[in-house]
């Protein structure tokens, strides 16, 4: 522009303009002199308005050669003044004072105006227009057709082609004003249009059509329209010559386009046909040339272009052409009225004013009524728009969006006669009016939209959606209710570049009409499609999206209430793009969240079924935990239990990939971004639970308000998703068909949406619509009053079974449910299946995949025999296919319909489940009402289990093995074995064998090696194959190689084979001998190259071979696993970016494929494909840190650590196996090989990865791999490696070599008996590492004893000197002191031991204070050590001892309040400490505690402050007063949840205590009025669950914080008491009452009077703990093992309040049922007897009775409770695994603690899911043996527990959780042992009993009336209490003897049981199991025991 102004004011272009001008105006002239003076604009103005003036006179010299030369003078001027009108605007308008002397030089005589002045002329004219085309394109363009038309009349054909291309020019310059350029054009060809129909000469007209040809050769849209228009209107000249030269113009014109004479004319077919069919009469000859010119009959076009022509015909009341078209097409006016009333009748209603609309109108009645055969006086105009009302409407809503005003105007007058038409409402507001038809109208806007009626061009599309936007306007605020259907169009149509600013616009205008509250739904969806398409929006259509955010942050946000601003949240993130900061700066403003709300919200988001969101969201979520927050999702996945959210992140994930449909292939890729971020987590330490969304209908549609259930539910989770997802207008149209029809069957009616609505909803109407959530309500609203309809083709006929017959899976199920929905069973059923017949029938099989159990269990419940018959064989054909070895099913047929029967029965065993649950509850509730309707429900029952029964079990396993359905095929195999074994004779044991083997394949493939182990026990002689899977399952690769090997030496050119050696290697890492393998079987097999580049290309890249992986990854097409890691790998060493990027985005989708395959819930069987995802994200980490290291060393080491840092948390997130760490961590050391500069800090990371792959090789016993991985570590000069090889020397059994080695190297490195100053700096790291190996040092030489104790402790003081502040340093080192204190001597402990306490406790509150990894072996034992101090007269005196108390008193603001919390119950039994300066310290422990945690240590609290000993309750009390009245807490609501707690502890003492007589309930209403006021008192329930620690992560740094989050913020609290309490049975009586949480869910207790429940409070806290330590062990947490707890609140030393544990039944009634089926009674006589002879018998002869004659006659019959409980295979073989492990951890524990009394009223079975609940602790600490008949078995094994085993029966699965669980808690004998401290100090009120009772046994008789009255001492106590912990601390040492019998032999050695020494763990397991089972011990057992069960 600067260019252009300098141009315009130099001297040389105003003199040029000067001599042009002056030229032009002669003989006027110009005062330049004042015109130079005045600015540009003045004087330019000046010069064009004395151009006008001059020429308005005309010409001074009228020769031909003056006329040439002003032409020459205007084209000069014209190109001189060009860039004074590109500076200016089009105001000046130059080109009109051009033109104005070039019309007067072609007027005149053609003597003066030859033909060279006339072609001159033109060419001037060109210039002029193309030079200052802005003035041609302006509002007011100046006059030119008639300068122009001079030229085409002119008799000279060169001046008219001149004329012609001028005319092109012209036309094509206002065609490239794209918004205007219709509106000059259209005019210009009407002129043109009469000049070629009027009288002018037949050459004018030839010239004029080859112009108009030339221009439509290049002509596009409009322009093109206009041509084509022009032309095909002269293919009806008379003249032929004119009427050929038209048609070749239009063939050519289609060449140049490249276009077929269809295509050409199809886009312009309105206007074309309208012009030629009107002439049909008039000028026949046209329509037949314009046919033949497309090549179509003239009846075909006149049928194709009705829709267009019949509007203007009848509108213009053409009835003759109208008439005659009828006869053409031999059809009724009427008909073609009816099919295209809605466009004739927008077209009448347009037109101007009501006289010529009524006209038309009028016309259409009398030529129908003339025509119709039958004269009916009914016909109305309101009748004929009614009849098409809604597309009328669309019609016209489309003319609101016409550019032309005018045409909008006539469409708003249009509806208002439409609405005086069909209401007779005249005060009826037009919003109202439209408001009723607003979904038909939008629906078919859509339709138009998605083209379904015919391709639409974008223009026309604009029209559409500019409509929709002014329909918007309006109907206003009612809009509403079409909203999901109006934002599915516009997010549509914004995808499409072209209408992105349309559609914008129309949003904008849609957002700010709707009510602020409307919007809220709309925030998310409009934010997402803005922000994923901001890229490659253009900046026009970037301020629109600017503007519609704006919107609703600022104007819906300010406008909102405040607690509504929280929808804000839904606007996704946009602080990455800076155009919107400001609306991002606003946002951030109003909501403030929390980390873990953010990433819940984008987890949310995620999960939307709107594609656009969750994609969004899955950016998001990518950059929220790789950039914005990594350190919250490090602290989330740490420690033995993953945070929620990790679950949650996971599932979400996964249930991503696994979504089909547009748009998949992008969410993917995020999502599996995000998981490789997220990294392979563990899924032993993540919830990974998805909820199940499956019913069942229990009474088989006979049930009302069952069968709406049921309606909803698959609206809800069925049809609404494909509703919203699917993209087919068509098959959407069925969809909503079938939810209308659903939403009437619920009794939905509009009115429950409509605010003016006269019509009342019924109360429980309204409530289940209320009960739908948000998305749903919005989405369905608008369908409640919808006209969808569906025809349905009647069914073939139909062979039985269908299967065969059909090609795909589609068909057949498709197919089979449409057949099946015929046959519905009762009227509801036919009611509710009927409306899918259509929906069913469609490309997307998940409706008819869903409904298909539902249908079949309904056809199965009647009593139609014959539908049976025809279901039993549908499925048996489907299954026998499976395993056909002729089957001509393709493998994904076979496949899909085998896992869709499989589906269908799990349907049918879960009805049976639930059936045989809910009928005994149903029956009892129901005795009154008769037994008919159970009755009923048991012949239903019956039926589908009869044929679940009559599919042949053989057949169904190898089925399901052959389809991968593990679960059912061992449930099937299982059934066979167990009914083999019921055969008399049992077959031999050969033929169990091939059953067997396939049982051990099937645990392989379940990856259940205990399972496997438990079947190998049962193989005599295991196969080769059998071994292999053994080795494998167990990580025992080197032997797998063997076999592997010797398999090859069979069968070497088997391929399987090479496979699976070669798997073996790269296991156990061995990669140069892996490659030569690989390149020694190519040599002989070349065909093998594709399936062996996996293996081939990885070893390469471990032995940096990187010429051969290139040569193989391009040599190959090959998309495995380790292929496309290759292409990374290499891609990173080339250092290109986009090539890094583009192999990182191919390897995600390759690898993360199986992801996707494996479904929502398959994160076990996907876990290698995450590994690889892991894998990649580090490779991307790995390469973006060293690409970009800093320059300084500092600024290098610093970036190497960070990364370090990430990578350690990452590999200790992910399942802890050798084989999957040494995966990441040669994969890490290769990408840092890629590094081509040599940094030590690389060379560091690469040796602590060589490290750390040792550690795992040598944790794995894989000694010859950790071995090299150590020797690889110390090339590399990794630091510290010498502690790792110590201990490698160490595993291999040398552990005085270790020990020496060890010293030996701190002793080089100076951290040994090193007295010099270290004047260097250490890293944090290096002193936490040398810490490290001096306290290895240390534990070694004390387990060695060989070295003083006083150089041990040094060891250890130099460990905790070296690193302050690390807990492990104060633990080891207090730890150490401890031990030696309790070896010493009763007097030394005295003397010596209280120094050594002091430094245990110092060394312990260090130790709390600083981590929580030791917490349960600290905070115990010093509490112990402590108070047990002060209890002794000799310590307390001591002068340590008020240190001690110094320290201990400190510590509790030191160490978090959490830590103390965890052992609270212990602190809270010693309140009666007789030393009154320690209770001091204690009390103010105890207050803090209570203050932090209220809510629940009050609960523990209840049974100190309601003490029936006096000392105990008054000190409780003064401390809960001092707390209530402190003034720190007067301000809080702590006083009163004090006051309130307690108040329902003592309603629950009295509820307790209450004299009930012979009641057998009690009123909460009438009796305890206060107990049920106490409801929603923020109280919360004392569960097991909300009452339990919850410790933050070891490696978090959480546990510095005082303030952890220990417990689930989420805790229910009561809210309804309910009024009936029951009392049960048992002779105490306790009450049953019943309570619902905050949570919704109902909870029962028990309150127990007369019952210690002390004992049972703290037996859970023992089990508590057990629990956590399962969790921190990698093998039990993989098992899942633990134990089932609940909530136990001793409110005193006589009552307390127990959970109920629901959902549970005794094993007892259970075994008696089966019993009593198999008509086994329950006792008699003869067994009567038999139990007298063991009794009085020898061990050698009960054994025999029992063995002979009681367990024959009691078959075990366990094993049928699982099949019939749990029919689903899967929760069958779950609940049987629960069972097993529960029952083997609850075994262990019972032995350790003396558990007896183990009868099966004790032992509870969980009906949900398989868990052994065991109850009622009374016979504890091996009470059971001091009995009248002693108890023999450490715990209860009998025959029916080990069959519910399964065929393994003790093997396997038991064994190993026994082994497992013993082992734990022999190595955590400390912390086990301090929760027992408890009973010590506050001991059990039995044990005062006994205790008396010993003591008046040893009393004389003249002193036992004084014994009984005398209070216990409380030493006396102490001792009982430490007599009966004894054992328990002998068993965690593994000390034990079978002290029940004489002499036993075990293993061929015979002892006494007098011998005890320690025992190895599987050795004391096999030894307790034997005792369990033994039959001697069992025949011994009190009989009521039962030990035949």
């Amino acid at each position: 522009m600067s260019q252009t102004a300098d141009s315009i004011d130099s001297l040389h272009w105003r003199t040029e303009l000067q001599r042009l001008v002056s030229a032009l105006v002669v003989p006027d002239e110009l005062q330049w002199k004042s015109i130079w003076r005045k600015d540009t604009a003045s004087y330019m103005q000046r010069i064009l308005d004395k151009i006008k003036s001059r020429w308005a006179r005309g010409l001074h010299h009228s020769s031909s050669s003056a006329r040439a030369t002003l032409v020459e003078n205007v084209t000069s001027l014209a190109s001189h003044l060009k860039p004074f009108s590109q500076q200016q605007s089009s105001q000046f308008r130059v080109a009109a004072a051009l033109l104005l002397p070039l019309n007067k030089i072609v007027e005149g005589p053609s003597t003066e105006v030859d033909v060279n002045v006339r072609r001159q002329a033109f060419n001037a004219f060109r210039t002029v227009i193309r030079e200052h085309s802005a003035d041609i394109q302006s509002d007011e363009p100046p006059p030119v057709f008639d300068f122009l038309q001079r030229g085409f009349n002119d008799k000279d054909r060169s001046v008219r082609v001149d004329a012609g291309r001028a005319l092109s020019d012209l036309v094509h310059l206002h065609a490239r004003a794209t918004d205007r350029g219709c509106k000059f054009n259209e005019p210009i060809f009407m002129k043109i249009n009469s000049l070629l129909e009027s009288g002018v000469k037949d050459a004018v007209k030839e010239t004029l059509l080859v112009s108009i040809g030339s221009i439509g050769r290049d002509a596009q849209f409009e322009l093109l329209g206009l041509v084509v228009h022009c032309l095909i209107s002269q293919l009806g000249q008379d003249n032929h010559v004119l009427k050929g030269l038209a048609y070749t113009q239009l063939l050519e014109i289609a060449k140049a386009q490249m276009k077929s004479p269809y295509i050409l004319v199809s886009p312009y077919l309105s206007q074309v046909a309208t012009f030629v069919v009107s002439r049909k009469c008039t000028n026949p000859m046209l329509i037949f040339e314009m046919c033949r010119f497309l090549s179509v009959h003239p009846a075909d076009f006149i049928t194709v272009t009705l829709p267009k022509t019949l509007p203007y015909l009848f509108a213009n009341s053409e009835a003759k052409i109208i008439e005659e078209i009828s006869e053409d097409l031999r059809r009724t006016i009427l008909s073609l009225f009816m099919e295209h009333s809605h466009q004739i009748l927008a077209y009448v209603y347009q037109q101007h004013g009501p006289a010529q609309t009524t006209r038309s109108l009028t016309f259409i009645k009398n030529i129908i009524f003339r025509g119709a055969e039958s004269k009916s006086a009914d016909l109305t105009v309101r009748g004929m728009v009614q009849s098409c009302v809604v597309a009328l409407l669309a019609e016209l809503v489309v003319v609101l969006g016409h550019e032309n005003e005018e045409r909008a105007a006539l469409a708003v007058d249009a509806l208002r006669k439409v609405q005086r038409s069909v209401t007779d409402n005249t005060e009826l507001e037009m919003s109202l009016f439209l408001k009723m038809y607003m979904l038909g109208i939008v629906s078919n806007l859509n339709e138009m939209l998605q083209d379904v009626h015919g391709k639409k061009s974008f223009p026309a599309k604009k029209q559409i959606l500019r409509g929709l936007g002014v329909l918007i306007v309006q109907i206003g605020p009612l809009v509403n209710e079409v909203s999901p259907q109006i934002m599915a169009t516009l997010q549509t149509m914004f995808l499409v570049p072209e209408l992105a600013e349309v559609t914008l616009s129309t949003w904008y205008t849609f957002l700010s009409t709707l009510n602020v509250e409307d919007v809220i739904p709309h925030i998310g969806t409009t934010s997402a499609a803005i922000v994923s398409a901001w890229s490659a929006l253009s900046p026009s259509v970037r301020e629109s999206a600017k503007k519609c955010l704006h919107h609703i942050v600022f104007d819906v946000g300010s406008t909102v209430r405040n607690d509504a601003k929280a929808h804000l949240n839904e606007v996704v993130d946009l602080g990455h793009i800076p155009e919107l900061s400001e609306i991002h700066i606003q946002l951030q403003s109003v909501r403030i969240w929390d980390p873990h709300a953010q990433l819940q919200k984008i987890l949310d988001r995620c999960s939307s079924n709107n594609i656009t969101v969750a994609q969004v969201a899955l950016a998001e979520l990518q950059n929220f935990m790789k950039n914005n927050q990594p350190s919250l999702i490090q602290n989330l996945a740490a420690g033995d239990a993953f945070d929620p959210l990790i679950g949650s992140i996971q599932l979400t994930l996964f249930q991503v990939v696994t979504r089909d449909g547009e748009g998949s292939d992008t969410l993917r890729r995020l999502a599996f971004e995000c998981m490789g971020i997220l990294g392979a987590v563990d899924p032993d330490r993540c919830d990974l639970n998805s909820t199940d969304t499956k019913m069942i209908v229990r009474n088989n549609f006979e049930d009302d308000a069952e069968a709406k259930l049921f309606a909803l539910h698959v609206i809800q989770d069925v049809l609404l998703d494909a509703f919203r997802s699917t993209s087919d207008i068509k098959y959407q149209g069925h969809l909503a068909y079938t939810i209308q029809e659903l939403l009437f069957l619920c009794e939905f009616t509009p009115a429950l949406v409509s605010s003016e609505s006269t019509t009342s909803v019924p109360a429980r109407v309204r409530q289940r619509w209320n009960g739908l959530p948000k998305h749903v309500l919005e989405t369905v609203s608008p369908l409640l009053a919808g006209k969808f309809k569906a025809s349905h083709k009647e069914l073939p006929d139909l062979p039985s079974p269908i299967y065969p017959h059909q090609k795909t899976y589609r068909e057949w199920v498709q197919l089979w449910t449409a057949h099946l929905i015929t046959k519905a069973s009762n009227d509801m059923a036919q009611q509710i299946f009927g409306v899918f017949r259509s929906a069913v029938r469609n490309k997307d099989v998940g409706v008819a995949h869903h409904i298909l159990p539902h249908l079949v269990l309904n056809i199965l419940a009647s009593e139609n025999e014959e539908d049976t018959g025809c279901i039993i064989q549908e499925l048996t054909a489907v299954l026998k296919d499976q395993v056909a070895s002729d089957s001509s099913s393709t493998p994904d047929k076979k496949f899909l319909s085998a896992q869709a029967v499989f589906t269908l029965l799990d349907h049918l065993s879960a009805y049976v489940r639930v059936q045989r649950q809910d009928l005994p509850k149903k029956v009892e509730g129901r005795r009154s009402r008769g037994n008919s309707e159970f009755a009923i429900r048991q012949q239903q029952l019956i039926r589908v289990d009869s044929v679940l029964s009559s599919i042949d079990h053989e057949l169904m396993a190898k089925a399901a093995l052959q389809c991968r359905a593990h679960a059912r095929s061992l449930m099937n195999f299982e059934k066979r074995i167990v009914s083999m074994r019921e055969r008399q004779p049992p077959p031999p044991a050969t033929d169990f064998t091939p059953y067997y083997e396939r049982l051990h394949e099937i645990y392989a493939q379940l990856d259940q090696p205990d399972g496997m182990e438990g079947i190998s026990t049962l193989i005599l002689s295991p196969s080769l194959e059998h071994q292999i899977r053994q080795h494998e399952s167990t990580g025992r690769w080197t032997a797998a190689q063997s076999c592997w090997e010797v398999r090859l030496q069979q069968q070497p050119d088997n391929l399987d084979f090479h496979l699976g050696l070669l798997r073996c290697l790269r296991n156990l890492g061995h990669y140069d001998t892996l490659r030569t393998h690989v390149q020694g079987v190519l040599v002989r097999n070349p065909g093998w190259q594709s399936v062996l580049a996996d293996f081939q290309v990885e070893s390469a890249w471990m032995i940096g071979a990187w010429d051969d992986v290139h040569n193989i990854t391009a040599n190959i097409e090959h998309e495995g696993p380790s292929v496309v890691k290759a292409r990374v790998l290499l891609a990173m060493r080339s250092g290109e970016p986009l090539q890094v990027e583009e192999s990182l985005k191919k390897a995600r989708l390759v690898l993360g494929a199986p992801i996707a395959a494996s479904g929502p819930s398959g994160h076990r069987r996907a876990y290698d494909a995450l590994v690889d995802l892991h894998m990649i994200h580090e490779l991307e980490l790995i390469h973006e840190t060293v690409s970009n290291l800093p320059p300084s060393s500092q600024g290098r080491k610093s970036a190497i650590v960070a990364l370090s840092q990430i990578l350690s948390a990452r590999l200790d997130r992910t399942l802890p196996t050798f084989r999957v760490h040494e995966s990441l961590l040669s994969m890490r050391r290769t990408a840092f090989s890629l590094s081509t500069v040599s940094r030590p800090s690389i060379t560091s990371q690469v040796g602590q990865s060589w490290l750390a792959s040792a550690k795992i090789a040598r944790k794995a016993g894989q000694w010859q791999t950790a071995y090299s991985a150590m020797l690889q570590a110390q090339y590399t000069n990794a630091r510290f490696s010498f502690m790792e090889s110590g201990k490698l020397v160490r595993a291999r059994g040398e552990p005085l070599r270790a020990l020496q080695e060890l010293e030996n190297s701190m002793r080089l490195l100076g951290f040994v008996d090193n007295n010099t100053v270290d004047l260097t700096r250490e890293d944090e790291h290096s002193k936490r590492m040398k810490a490290k190996a001096q306290i290895l040092l240390a534990r070694w030489m004390n387990e060695s004893d060989r070295y003083e104790a006083s150089y041990v402790l040094k060891q250890f003081q130099n460990a905790a000197d070296s690193a302050p502040g690390w807990e492990s340093a104060f633990y080891h080192l207090g730890h150490f002191q401890d031990q030696c204190y309790r070896n010493l001597s009763a007097d030394d402990k005295s003397n010596r031991g209280i120094k050594m306490n002091f430094q245990t406790i110092k060394c312990f509150t260090e130790a709390a204070a600083y981590g929580n990894k030791f917490v349960y072996q600290t905070v115990p034992r010093l509490l112990t050590l402590w108070l047990d101090m002060g209890e002794r007269k000799v310590t307390a005196e001591h002068p340590l001892f008020d240190k001690i108390n110094n320290v201990v008193a400190s510590s509790i603001d030191s160490i978090p309040v959490y830590k103390w919390f965890t052992a609270f119950p212990q602190i809270v039994s010693r309140i009666g400490h007789p030393n009154r300066i320690v209770y001091l310290v204690l009390s103010r422990l105890i207050s803090s505690v209570i203050r932090e945690y209220p809510r629940q240590a009050l609960w523990f609290f209840a049974s100190v402050v309601n003490s029936t000993k006096a000392t105990r309750q008054q000190r409780g009390r003064t401390i809960l007063d001092q707390l209530k009245n402190s003034p720190a807490n007067t301000d809080s609501n702590f006083p009163h949840l004090i006051t309130s707690l307690h108040a329902m502890i003592d309603e629950l003492l009295r509820l307790c205590n209450y004299s009930i007589g012979d009641r057998k309930t009690l009123s909460m209403r009438r009796d305890f009025p206060k107990l049920l006021g106490m409801k929603e008192s923020n109280i919360l329930i004392p569960l097991q669950s909300s009452l339990t620690v919850n410790l933050p992560p070891v490696s978090s740094m959480n546990h510095r914080d005082k303030r952890h989050n220990l417990f689930d913020p989420l805790s229910p609290t009561f809210t309804v008491f309910y009024d009936e309490i029951e009392i049960m049975h048992s002779l105490a009586k306790p009450r049953k009452l019943t309570v619902t949480g905050s949570d919704g869910i109902k909870y029962m207790f028990l309150a127990k009077p007369k019952d210690d429940l002390r004992k049972d409070a703290r037996l859970m806290d023992f089990n508590g703990i057990i629990n956590k330590l399962l969790k921190t062990n990698s093998e039990s947490r993989r098992r899942q093992l633990h134990i089932r707890t609940y909530g136990v609140v001793a409110l005193n030393e006589d009552c307390g309040v127990i959970q109920w544990v629901p959902n549970t039944i005794p094993v007892r009634p259970v075994l008696l049922k089966y019993y009593e089926a198999k008509n086994v009674p329950a006792w008699s006589k003869e067994l009567n007897d038999v139990t007298r002879h063991i009794k009085d018998g020898t061990d050698k002869e009960a054994a025999e009775l029992f063995v002979t004659k009681i367990l024959p006659e009691f078959p075990p019959i366990f094993h049928e409770w699982f099949v019939e409980t749990f029919p689903e295979p899967s929760v069958w073989l779950a609940s049987r695994l629960n069972y097993g492990r529960t029952m083997a951890v609850m075994s262990m524990v019972g032995f350790i603690l003396g558990l007896g009394d183990r009868h099966c009223e004790n032992i509870l079975l969980d009906t949900n899911n398989g868990d052994v609940v065991h109850v009622d602790f009374n016979c504890l600490f091996e009470k059971g043996k001091t009995l009248e008949t002693p108890e023999r078995v450490p715990f209860r094994l009998t025959q029916n527990l080990v069959d519910g085993l399964g065929v393994t029966g003790i093997e396997g699965v038991f064994r190993i959780a026994c082994e497992i669980t013993m082992q734990l808690l022999r190595d955590n004998k400390d912390p086990l042992m301090n929760v027992l401290d408890a009973f010590i100090h506050d001991p059990l009120v039995e044990w005062e009993d006994e205790t008396r009772k010993r003591q008046r046994r040893n009393a004389k008789d003249k002193d036992k009336d004084k014994m009984d009255s005398a209070t216990v001492k409380p030493a006396d106590l102490r001792s009982w209490a430490k007599t009966a912990l004894r054992p328990i601390e002998r068993k965690l040492k593994g000390l034990y003897s079978p002290t029940n019998v004489k002499e036993r032999t075990y293993g061929g050695i015979t002892r006494g049981g007098e011998d005890e020494r320690e025992i190895s763990t599987s050795n004391l397991v096999q030894m307790l199991i034997q005792e369990a089972i033994d039959p001697a011990n069992l025949g011994k057992m009190y009989p009521g025991w039962a030990a035949w069960h």
